[in-house]
């Protein structure tokens, strides 16, 4: 039995892990219609550019052959150089074509996704070499799809070419009779004709081809919720993640706690190791503690009471205990109602005493 979850289960958008492994074993969006896309301009640039001077070349390379073909004799060290020029002649009007064809393959490729280096896609597997399987592929959908579409663009580009050869016909009768050098000329003019319909349509196609391929690869990427919370527990597993997770959660929480501060009646200091900061009002049974902090943050809490104007009271005996004894959005413990109360009476008093003075 498969163990692939059904595409129906598949409701969640694939997460970047499941991306970057999909990449790695050569898992990718891709459409080989933009690939040929690139290989038909490759083409019909070579044609346009370098046909007249290769067939220039090599026209005189055998009209030289042809015209002084009774002055080598077989075996000869002439002829044999002769011969050799004419090879490499050859070769190198094949080869430079072939070398920027390869080129022109590979641009076609990257243009479409980033490099992948996998050995995955070669490796053995038994569905490769399966009948069943192969039989399968064969009566698949996506090879009926494949199918229609290559019936589909053989047709369309079939016809724009007829209709691009269809209103030169006379001419192409008549073409016998021009002079050799003419006929260059002819099939050159004809040829870009030929290639610009077959691009245009090819664009339509490729275009289209790449937005299907690429949809569907992502919804072959789509994760079900188990896959999702699979990779989530696999990931909270990764000490360097849960490190920085923790991170992420202290610098929230101390972001929260300092965003309270302004609403504190007071803050108790040591006066440089530790703050509290604590708010009470008629709607409060006891002090609650907003923030607190050591060291660094003690400072923070300190500079933030000072910008927002809340009054600061050194009492470094209530300011340890109060750090060690309470957490943050608590009410203080009763033992230090006390000690807390004269610190909050002082502080109203000198409320009072310069609402007076105003």
């Amino acid at each position: 039995m498969s163990e692939q979850p059904d595409k129906s289960e598949k409701t969640e958008e694939p997460s970047q892990k499941k991306l970057d492994d999909a990449h790695k074993k050569g898992d990718v969006a891709k459409s080989q219609e933009v690939t040929t896309w690139f290989m038909i301009l490759g083409s019909a640039m070579l044609f346009a550019f370098m046909s007249p001077m290769a067939s220039a070349s090599l026209l005189d390379i055998f009209r030289n052959l042809i015209g002084n073909a009774d002055q080598f004799e077989i075996g000869d060290a002439g002829f044999r150089t002769f011969i050799s020029g004419v090879i490499w002649s050859v070769m190198g009007a094949i080869l430079l074509p072939l070398s920027f064809m390869a080129v022109v393959a590979v641009a076609g490729n990257l243009i479409q996704h980033k490099p992948v280096l996998s050995a995955d896609p070669i490796k053995p597997k038994w569905s490769k070499i399966s009948p069943l399987a192969g039989f399968k592929r064969l009566f698949s959908s996506e090879s009926l799809v494949n199918f229609a579409k290559g019936v589909m663009k053989l047709t369309i580009v079939s016809f724009a070419i007829f209709l691009v050869v269809w209103p030169e016909r006379d001419r192409l009768e008549t073409i016998i009779t021009l002079d050799p050098s003419m006929i260059l000329g002819v099939f050159l003019e004809l040829g870009i004709k030929i290639f610009i319909a077959t691009l245009a349509i090819i664009t339509i196609i490729a275009f289209a081809d790449y937005l299907y391929q690429r949809h569907k690869w992502w919804e072959k990427q789509k994760m079900t919720i188990k896959e999702v919370r699979d990779e989530y527990k696999q990931m909270e597993g990764d000490p360097q993640i849960k490190s920085r997770i923790r991170q992420l959660r202290q610098q929230r929480a101390q972001k929260r706690m300092m965003s309270a501060v302004p609403d504190a009646t007071v803050v108790i200091t040591n006066p440089t190791h530790y703050a509290i900061a604590l708010k009470y009002d008629e709607n409060t049974n006891a002090p609650i503690c907003l923030a607190k902090g050591a060291d660094n943050i003690a400072l923070k809490i300190r500079e933030v009471a000072k910008t927002n104007d809340i009054p600061i009271v050194e009492n470094p005996p209530l300011a340890r205990a109060l750090f060690a004894s309470v957490e943050i959005d608590e009410a203080i413990p009763t033992e230090h109602f006390k000690a807390v109360a004269s610190v909050i009476g002082y502080v109203m008093r000198l409320k009072q005493n310069a609402a007076w003075r105003a």
